[in-house]
């Protein structure tokens, strides 16, 4: 018995060990690694303004602060001081993102969080997806935080993707990462091609946006800070309903849901960013006195800078 016990292990390490091969070559030709190990164009970045206010920006689950481009552009124009840093896990190999954790994640974000405030005596804070649970709890966590902005929340798990985040801790023993099956979550093609995403998910990143997904919604009473809520009615990985719950969750007294179409879950980078971008930069621009004046003076680029 024994014997055959150990050759039905090495079989089933071989098979697992050649799909994390396969799946790591196919997320790294699409995405090449830098010679600090960090995709090339998918570093965090900062565009800065010294004085000025300043958003915190914080990229969602398997992406970079990429997708953060063009709202960063902006808001940098409309004169914020911006700063997008790569999470913990992101941005890097494989292996990086199948050692992710949510405390780590949420350390993170504090962390950039209060370096923003050492410096800059206004600063609010905008969450895409994963990191619009990151940035609820931030949120919760900071009664002075003058707004928010929560672009395309992730705040629910689709029932047959939270079952599986429950038992990742099984399967995941055996197939550690899996290839990403929600569909596209950016239609524009030429977006597309630009995406940084992993394009592959691991067990310990599902695990830990379960985790976050429950403590982000768990905190969404605590959110007293003006609060903008934009999502997609054709968001390939959040439901209308889903949102809606959501945002009836929220504690703040000044709160809004804008909605946008023809766009699938990164709206930030996809069919109709424009008035994505300007609906959050508008919030944020409202409620900062120091820019609350601001008119723009010329149409901003459509690209992000070059990186």
């Amino acid at each position: 018995m024994l014997p055959a016990a150990l050759g039905i292990l090495a079989f089933v390490l071989t098979l697992r060990g050649i799909q994390v091969r396969r799946l790591t070559r196919l997320s790294n030709s699409r995405r090449p690694l830098g010679p600090d190990g960090v995709v090339l164009g998918g570093e965090g970045f900062v565009l800065e303004r010294s004085g000025a206010p300043a958003i915190l920006l914080v990229h969602g689950g398997g992406d970079t602060p990429q997708t953060l481009r063009y709202l960063a552009t902006e808001l940098h124009a409309r004169g914020f001081h911006v700063a997008a840093p790569l999470l913990p896990g992101h941005g890097r190999s494989v292996n990086d993102f199948a050692r992710v954790t949510e405390r780590a994640l949420m350390d993170a974000t504090r962390t950039a969080y209060r370096d923003i405030r050492t410096s800059h005596e206004w600063a609010a804070v905008i969450g895409l997806s994963m990191g619009g649970a990151l940035a609820a709890r931030l949120a919760a966590e900071t009664p002075d935080l003058p707004a928010l902005g929560l672009v395309a929340p992730y705040l629910a798990m689709p029932r047959r993707i939270e079952r599986a985040a429950r038992l990742a801790w099984l399967w995941g023993v055996l197939t550690p990462v899996v290839q990403s099956s929600e569909g596209l979550s950016i239609l524009d093609p030429e977006e597309q091609k630009r995406n940084l995403a992993y394009g592959v998910f691991t067990a310990a990143a599902l695990r830990a946006l379960y985790a976050l997904v429950q403590t982000g919604v768990a905190a969404l009473p605590d959110v007293t800070a003006p609060t903008l809520v934009i999502q997609s009615r054709t968001d390939n990985r959040i439901s209308v309903a889903a949102t809606e719950r959501a945002f009836s969750l929220i504690g703040a007294s000044e709160k809004r849901l804008d909605w946008v179409t023809g766009a699938a879950h990164v709206i930030t980078v996809d069919f109709g960013r424009d008035r994505v971008i300007a609906a959050l930069a508008n919030w944020m621009q409202e409620h900062s006195p120091q820019l609350s004046a601001y008119e723009p003076r010329e149409k901003r680029p459509a690209s992000p800078p070059a990186v």
